[in-house]
């Protein structure tokens, strides 16, 4: 932890806390919904969940997105349903 004052301190405490906190709520949650994970592993199932955007010539000239999700094995797969995380991926 490199800050100095008393206050950059709690904010850093209150930061790390608050980020336990909602981790352990979402295990909480994918426990009601059958999934039996450790914080640990669901913070890494869920960092393996990952948006790939292809670029590709368009039939005007400018370039053309495509935004895809990686292929998802079957436990990230219920946590991307069950967290709705499609909703935060640009459709456009």
């Amino acid at each position: 932890m490199f800050h100095w004052t008393d206050h950059k301190i709690r904010v850093y405490t209150f930061t790390c806390v608050l980020a336990l906190q909602v981790a352990h709520l979402m295990v909480r949650h994918t426990t009601h919904a059958g999934l039996d994970l450790s914080v640990r592993r669901l913070l890494a199932a869920l960092a393996g969940i990952q948006e790939t955007v292809l670029l590709y010539q368009g039939d005007r000239g400018r370039p053309r997105a495509r935004r895809m999700i990686t292929d998802l094995d079957p436990t990230q797969q219920r946590l991307f349903d069950l967290f709705n995380l499609e909703r935060y991926a640009p459709h456009r």
